[in-house]
C-alpha cells in the first residue's frame, strides 16, 4: 500500500505541531501545504519527512488529486472559508477546533455534513490524553458512581504569540472561552454523559494585553472566567479559568466526584 498523503492548509504553531505527529506515523505523509505567509511555510516545508514545495494558495491544493485527505489549520476566523470548498472535495477532513467562530456557520457545516456523511472530525484531541483517557474509562466502568459534580480547572500563561497576532482579538478567535475552553467544555459533555441545560459565567479582562495596540487594535480577549453548566441528567460542572498563573504547581486538575 502506498502512504496516505495529507494536504494540510495552514501552516502556522498548530500546523507545524501536525507535521511532527505525522512523522511518527507509519503509512501517512504530508503531501502538500499551503500557507499565505512564507515563513511559515518554509519552516513547515523543513519539517516534512519528505521533500515538498509549499504553496501560497488552499483553493490550488485542493484541486491535488494525490491527496488522500486534508487538515486545516489555519486561524480559527478562516476556517469557514476552507471547510465550504474542501467538502466539496468529499475527502476526509480534520479541522482544527473550534470547528467555527459563529454559531451559524457551525450550523452550515453541520447540515452539510449531514447530508453527504463524510469523514470529518474536529481537533479534540484532550479526550485522548492518557491520564484523561484513563479518567473518562473509570467513570464509564461506574468508579465514581452516580456523577454529581465534576470541576476543570486551568491556570496557566498568556496566549501565545501567533502569525499576525490573530489570538489577541475576539472576532477572530470566537473569544477565549471559545478558542480556549471548547476542549473543557467538550470533556464536560463526554464526562458527564447528557446535554447542559443551563450556564451561568463571570469573566473577565484584568490583567493579560492591557497595554498592547496591533495596527491601532486593542485586544479584547479575556484572561480569567468561572462557568456553571447545570446538566439535564443532574450533574453540575464547573469551569475555574485563569491565564495570568504562571506559577502555578499544576497547569490543569480534573475532579470528578460521585
Amino acid at each position: 500500500m502506498t502512504d496516505i498523503s495529507i494536504g494540510l492548509i495552514g501552516a502556522g504553531m498548530m500546523g507545524q505541531e501536525h507535521i511532527q505527529n505525522f512523522n511518527l506515523l507509519d503509512g501517512v505523509r504530508v503531501g502538500a501545504i499551503a500557507d499565505t505567509n512564507g515563513s511559515m511555510r518554509n519552516t513547515a516545508a523543513a519539517l516534512c519527512a519528505q521533500k515538498i514545495t509549499p504553496i501560497d494558495d488552499f483553493e490550488k491544493l485542493l484541486t491535488d488529486s494525490s491527496l488522500d485527505a486534508f487538515v486545516i489549520a489555519t486561524p480559527n476566523f478562516h476556517h469557514i472559508e476552507v471547510l465550504r470548498p474542501a467538502l466539496e472535495t468529499g475527502k476526509p477532513i480534520l479541522c482544527e477546533k473550534p470547528l467555527c467562530t459563529k454559531l451559524e456557520d457551525t450550523r452550515e457545516i453541520l447540515t452539510r455534513l449531514k447530508a453527504n456523511k463524510q469523514i470529518f472530525q474536529v481537533g479534540m484531541e484532550y479526550r485522548f490524553k492518557p491520564a484523561l483517557a484513563d479518567m473518562i474509562a473509570r467513570v464509564d466502568a461506574g468508579e465514581t458512581g452516580r456523577l454529581h459534580m465534576l470541576s476543570i480547572r486551568e491556570h496557566r500563561f498568556p496566549f501565545l504569540q501567533k502569525v499576525d497576532d490573530w489570538n489577541r482579538f475576539n472576532r477572530k478567535t470566537g473569544g477565549t472561552l471559545v478558542e480556549k475552553c471548547c476542549h473543557f467544555f467538550d470533556l464536560m459533555r463526554r464526562i458527564i454523559g447528557s446535554e447542559p441545560i443551563r450556564v451561568m459565567a463571570s469573566a473577565g479582562r484584568d490583567v493579560n494585553h492591557l497595554d498592547e495596540s496591533y495596527r491601532g487594535d486593542v485586544p479584547d480577549i479575556l484572561d480569567n472566567a468561572y462557568v456553571i453548566f447545570d446538566f439535564d441528567n443532574g450533574a453540575r460542572a464547573l469551569l475555574d479559568l485563569c491565564m495570568f498563573a504562571e506559577a502555578s504547581r499544576h497547569h490543569e486538575e480534573f475532579c470528578a466526584i460521585g
